[in-house]
């Protein structure tokens, strides 16, 4: 009787596994090794430090960070959006603002520590060493992820793991984070877009 209820009890725990994605077989479609990104063009985001050079006008050139609510205050300029704009285009703002005070200013934006805008940012949850937020970088790749939050974790399921692409309306594909890290299987490495969030179960076994 004891056997047969804990087979019972093993077949349960396997069930209620598959069924909250927490093995290291999924139902997602395997990601696709190349991103569709290549024309992607780096844009502000809160937390950003820009540095503002005004040409012949060193007294109102600094380095400034973006604020939280993704606004910047430089000499002259006071609550000025920057969250979003790519740099050409916050510098054309920056001269639109300070042609007010002084005649034809000409203005270089140049970002010097990047954070990137909330929506672009690569979030990692579950069985990472340390699970947290990163800045996506163009031609970034799931293994430089894991190089950032220091691999897996020992209860992991690796190759159970999942990237939601929130670019593609939260599909959801399939990683062998396992073959990638523990083995060194380079063909499961696939690159990751801006928004991806990388999900790593638990292994219950």
């Amino acid at each position: 009787m004891s056997r047969f209820l804990n087979l019972r009890v093993m077949t349960v725990l396997a069930m209620l596994a598959a069924a909250m994605g927490l093995t290291g077989c999924n139902s997602y479609p395997s990601a696709p090794p190349a991103s569709s990104s290549a024309d992607y063009n780096y844009v502000i985001g809160p937390g950003d430090t820009i540095n503002v050079v005004v040409w012949r006008n060193p007294e109102l050139s600094m380095s400034v960070p973006v604020r939280p609510d993704g606004k910047i205050t430089t000499p002259l300029v006071e609550d000025l959006p920057a969250m979003g704009k790519d740099p050409s285009a916050l510098a054309r703002d920056i001269e639109k603002a300070l042609g007010k005070f002084i005649r034809d200013p000409v203005v270089t934006v140049v970002v010097t520590n990047f954070v990137g805008p909330y929506s672009e940012q690569i979030r990692v949850i579950g069985e990472a060493a340390k699970p947290q937020i990163l800045a996506y970088k163009q031609k970034m790749t799931v293994l430089d992820v894991m190089i950032a939050v220091g691999g897996l974790t020992d209860f992991a399921d690796g190759n159970g793991a999942s990237i939601l692409r929130t670019a593609e309306g939260n599909k959801q594909y399939s990683v062998r984070l396992k073959d990638l890290v523990k083995n060194g299987d380079v063909s499961a490495n696939v690159e990751m877009r801006p928004g991806d969030v990388l999900v790593i179960p638990q292994s219950w076994f």
